[in-house]
């Protein structure tokens, strides 16, 4: 992944980590980074949510729910196994991990991980017979399938666009 303009070899000194508060793989990620030793600052930030729109304006927060999305202290933005690259190698214990997955062996072993969650994450959601919740509107309900309920749109009388 390119670096966001400007970026190109500016030091990290804090990430914000941005997660899916409805998932349960995304909120057990984030309490078990919380736990970790860190040299480098983390902060979770729920995707989609008012806050990160607030801080980052000009990411597509739609994307931000579906692929895991690290913003750095200047801009900085990786998505993907990058970002669980970048994460770890924040973490004390884990940064000759994160050394080891950012060769090219190592990104394609990340890569597979990334996918591999993904692929657990979306087979929950769908499959899990609990209705699923995500903060950009959209609610999966067993049975009924996708349905979208935006801001204000709780007592139905919203406008379709």
């Amino acid at each position: 992944m390119a670096p966001a303009p400007g970026t190109a070899g500016a030091p990290v000194r804090r990430l914000t980590v941005l997660y899916d508060a409805e998932c349960s793989l995304c909120t057990h990620v984030r309490d078990w980074l919380l736990r970790q030793p860190r040299l480098v600052p983390l902060e979770p930030v729920p995707a989609g949510s008012a806050e990160a729109r607030r801080r980052f304006p000009g990411l597509d927060h739609g994307t931000t729910l579906d692929e895991v999305t690290v913003v750095g202290d200047a801009g900085q933005v990786y998505r993907g196994a990058a970002a669980w690259i970048v994460v770890l190698w924040a973490l004390r214990a884990h940064r000759p991990l994160a050394h080891r997955l950012s060769t090219p062996a190592g990104a394609r072993l990340a890569r597979g991980a990334v996918l591999a969650a993904a692929r657990w994450r979306d087979t929950r959601q769908r499959w899990g017979g609990n209705g699923y919740r995500r903060a950009d509107g959209w609610v999966y309900e067993p049975g009924l399938g996708w349905l979208y309920t935006g801001p204000g749109c709780d007592d139905g009388a919203c406008a379709t666009r």
